[in-house]
C-alpha cells in the first residue's frame, strides 16, 4: 500500500469512533405501554349492627280504647357503610303492618293492618319515602350523579289504621310489615 493511501486508511479508522458516537445517540427508541384496568359499577346496602333490622312498636293499641296508640315510634336504623362506585339509585318501598294470624276479613268496626310512611334518608339530599296507604309513591326512589359512600338512616313515622282512625286493631301476636331499602348503579 502507499503513503497516500495509508494516510487515508489511518485518517478513515480515526474517525470510525464520532461516527459510531454519532450513531450510537441516534440509536434509541421508547416505547410506551399503557396499563388498563376497570371499576364495575357496584353498590353495597352497608351493614346493620346487632338488633338493627327490626322496627319493634310494641303494643299497637291503647289499651283502654283499643284505637291505634298516637304516640307509636321506633329510632332509625343505620345502614353503616353504604356505597355506590357510580351514579345511582335508592329506592325505598314498604308493606303495611298486617295481622299474621287473624287472616280472615275483619268484622265491622276493625281493621287487621296498619299504614304507615318509612323513608331513607342520607344518600340524597331528599329522604326517599314510601307510604303504605298511597296509591302511587314518586318520591319512593331518588337519584344522585355521583358516586357517593355514607351512611343511610332508615325510618318509620306517621302512623295510621287501614281503613280509618275510627277502627280498632283485630286482636293479634304478630303484626308484620317490611321496609326495603334497594340501592342500584343508574344505567
Amino acid at each position: 500500500m502507499n503513503a497516500r493511501a495509508l494516510t487515508l486508511a489511518a485518517i478513515g479508522l480515526g474517525s470510525l469512533p464520532i461516527a459510531a458516537h454519532a450513531q450510537e445517540a441516534t440509536s434509541t427508541d421508547t416505547k410506551t405501554f399503557v396499563v388498563t384496568g376497570n371499576v364495575p359499577a357496584l353498590c353495597s346496602g352497608g351493614t346493620l349492627s346487632g338488633n338493627q333490622g327490626t322496627f319493634d312498636l310494641g303494643v299497637l293499641i291503647n289499651t283502654s280504647t283499643g284505637f291505634l296508640r298516637t304516640d307509636l315510634s321506633a329510632p332509625a336504623r343505620t345502614l353503616a357503610g353504604a356505597y355506590c362506585s357510580a351514579q345511582s339509585t335508592i329506592t325505598v318501598a314498604a308493606t303495611p303492618l298486617a295481622a299474621q294470624n287473624f287472616t280472615a276479613t275483619p268484622p265491622s268496626g276493625f281493621s287487621r293492618s296498619v299504614d304507615y310512611t318509612a323513608t331513607a334518608s342520607g344518600w340524597t339530599t331528599t329522604p326517599a319515602s314510601f307510604t303504605t296507604s298511597a296509591a302511587t309513591n314518586t318520591a319512593a326512589k331518588q337519584t344522585r350523579s355521583t358516586a357517593f359512600t355514607g351512611d343511610i338512616a332508615v325510618g318509620v313515622a306517621n302512623f295510621a289504621t287501614t281503613g280509618g282512625n275510627a277502627l280498632r286493631l283485630v286482636a293479634d301476636t304478630n303484626y308484620r310489615g317490611t321496609v326495603t331499602v334497594t340501592l342500584a348503579a343508574a344505567n
